[in-house]
């Protein structure tokens, strides 16, 4: 299972694999549900569950009961984007807001701070990060096609220059 892990105060996220062992803390909790993180090494962290989906992409709703995937109809939110046409509902399928195994993705928030700042726990990770963001932004300047000044025109010089010899012949000629 993923964690994606946001702090509200930097508006940072952070990612974290957990093991089985680990993701069984979390069965059976509601979205909106408070968790402490210390079993997963954030010592003095708890954090909120806002969210979270399913191996296959479907997201959780919190209004729908169980762990179950199930369809649902939506008029805007969770797993919808909004309707263009007013009282447009469209049946979509959920997952149920209790995490379970199927669950591969956790959304949490952040609710109590431990000891230590967060950015100690995933250092190493947000610096690589921040290292790929730098590299792809490079990377992206190289591809762009650079704007270059109009050309001057320099072939009107070399167009009189192959008059001028013709000419300069012409009066070897003569002479």
């Amino acid at each position: 299972m993923k964690l994606t892990i946001a702090n509200p105060k930097t508006g940072k996220t952070y990612q974290k694999e957990i093991e089985k062992t680990q993701e069984r803390q979390f069965y059976g909790k509601k979205i909106g549900s408070s968790v402490s993180l210390s079993e997963i090494g954030l010592s003095g962290y708890e954090c909120a569950i806002t969210g979270g989906s399913d191996k296959q992409g479907f997201p959780m709703l919190k209004s729908v009961q169980g762990t179950a995937r199930k369809k649902v109809l939506l008029t805007k939110g969770t797993g919808l984007k909004d309707a263009k046409l007013k009282g447009v509902r469209i049946k979509k399928s959920v997952r149920g807001g209790l995490v379970s195994e199927e669950i591969e993705q956790l959304n949490l928030k952040v609710t109590k701070e431990g000891s230590k700042k967060i950015e100690s726990y995933f250092g190493a990770d947000a610096e690589k990060a921040e290292e790929k963001k730098e590299e792809a932004s490079a990377k992206v300047e190289e591809k762009k096609p650079k704007v270059s000044e109009p050309k001057k025109k320099e072939e009107e010089p070399k167009e009189k220059e192959v008059e001028e010899k013709p000419k300069e012949k012409e009066e070897e000629k003569n002479e």
